[in-house]
């Protein structure tokens, strides 16, 4: 196995897709959804990845590496031919319809490309019907996967390319002997791509039956200098969640996550910030699929200010202008820390990271010092006050409709029904997401109840659903 180490720099923007050996209409695909340049991921794997080699790719959250693996795979399939060449393997559901997202959007030169997600969490037979007509590339999660593969109604014996993503976080959830079992059922030629965050040696040993003399392939996991305010704060430790609160009075973040080490200490602060009167909830691997999702779909929407979760929990997830990270404990891994605070300041934006250290965590705190090649800088909590109303209250309310992709609802219809028949302002109207039997819209807190009025008088599509608000308004 040949290491690629990083470079000193990450690679620059001349690095352009054009360079790469892919067809006109892929490239003329990338630069109308607006890919300018690759990414240092994208720069170091995508040369190897198209020569057909096997890949071991450690790159963090948000490098771009969804775009590298997911060129691979394109570049590989036969249109003509509707059978499964694609396959890739995810941990969680919400990784796996972004991964098959993207595919689609970077297949779209191809002409009819399909793209399947076969996740747990929803119903199998929908899923087999469409297995029977056909599809090009599969994108699910290992369990369900492998219930499909099981029952024959997933057939892998003509995968070409086999991505397992996030593959440290499959290993920490216990997915290894799913994941070998899948590979098993793939042809022996295929090529093999394993992305991850972090590639300890456990991982390195796990995977290394499913790889083919692989290159390995390391970008820099520290983030550019000023890209990210960090500021550390020393706490006793008996006092650690009424620090956190202190923190968020004074920054007042609008989207805030905070990670915890156990599943314990999340739920216990999620409750604690609730009955201060933040909009909390806490992420971990105790929620089913249905309440993670919820979950999820209120912190991005806005009507959850502060999402308190586990490392486990948070990997894989795609939050679009978090305002701060808060470290309430300290990990262990320096590295956990940096993919932590990445959280925060992704694209253009610049991010804010703020760490909880109690005496017994020094030793950490130097450790992440040492790692990061710079001085930690610390403040006093002394020095901060509290701004506004001293309360974090999301600027959104989740209304919960029950109707969805099943009932044929779609986003317009129900921006329509708020603002053409309930005379809403649509300047007013957040997210909407439509799931198989259930809708969810975000409104703004100060419209909530009225939106909610004159819905429940009126119809949707012409028919009346059952509604309530989640958390509270």
């Amino acid at each position: 196995m040949r290491i690629l180490e990083p470079p000193h720099r990450t690679v620059t923007a001349s690095a352009s897709f054009s360079s790469l050996p892919l067809s006109p209409a892929t490239l003329e695909n990338l630069e109308l959804m607006g890919y300018q340049s690759m990414t240092d991921i994208q720069a170091r794997s995508l040369p190897l990845i198209l020569q057909g080699r096997d890949l071991i790719a450690q790159a963090k959250t948000g490098s771009g590496k969804t775009a590298a693996f997911g060129l691979g795979v394109v570049n590989r399939l036969d249109p003509a031919k509707l059978q499964v060449q694609g396959l890739v393997i995810c941990p969680t559901r919400e990784l796996a319809e972004q991964v098959a997202t993207e595919l689609r959007k970077l297949a779209r030169s191809l002409g009819n490309i399909k793209v399947l997600t076969l996740c747990g969490g929803t119903a199998a037979r929908p899923q087999t019907e469409s297995l029977r007509f056909g599809a090009h590339v599969v994108v699910g999660t290992p369990g369900r996967l492998l219930d499909h593969v099981n029952r024959g109604t997933l057939d892998l014996s003509e995968v070409r390319t086999l991505v397992l993503d996030e593959a440290d976080r499959m290993l920490d959830m216990g997915f290894y002997e799913d994941v070998s079992r899948l590979v098993s059922a793939c042809p022996g030629n295929r090529q093999t791509l394993l992305f991850s965050a972090t590639y300890a040696d456990d991982i390195r040993r796990a995977s290394g039956p499913f790889l083919l003399d692989p290159e390995e392939v390391r970008t820099e996991s520290l983030h550019a200098a000023g890209k990210i305010s960090q500021v550390f704060y020393e706490i006793d430790a008996g006092r650690r969640m009424a620090a956190v609160a202190q923190l968020l009075e004074h920054y007042q973040p609008v989207s805030t996550l905070a990670f915890c080490n156990t599943k314990a200490a999340c739920r216990e602060l999620a409750e604690h910030l609730a009955a201060r009167g933040f909009s909390a909830l806490a992420l971990h691997g105790d929620l089913e699929q249905r309440e993670r999702e919820d979950v999820l779909i209120q912190f991005a929407n806005r009507s959850c200010s502060v999402l308190v979760a586990t490392d486990v929990a948070a990997r894989g997830l795609d939050i679009d202008g978090l305002d701060a990270v808060v470290n309430v404990e300290l990990t262990p891994d320096p590295e956990v820390h940096v993919h932590r605070i990445g959280r925060s300041g992704r694209g253009d934006a610049t991010g804010l990271a703020l760490s909880l250290c109690a005496p017994e965590e020094l030793h950490r705190a130097r450790r992440i010092e040492d790692y990061q090649r710079q001085p930690l800088e610390w403040g006093s909590l002394k020095s901060l006050k509290a701004s506004g109303n001293g309360r974090l209250r999301a600027p959104m309310v989740t209304l919960c409709i029950q109707g969805g992709k099943k009932d044929k609802l779609r986003p317009g219809d129900l921006l329509g029904a708020l603002t053409k028949d309930a005379g809403m302002d649509g300047a007013r109207i957040g997210k909407i997401n439509i799931l198989e039997f259930v809708s969810f819209v975000a409104l703004e807190r100060g419209i909530a109840r009225e939106a909610y009025a004159r819905l429940s008088a009126g119809s949707i599509k012409g028919r009346r659903f059952k509604m309530r608000f989640m958390g509270e308004v």
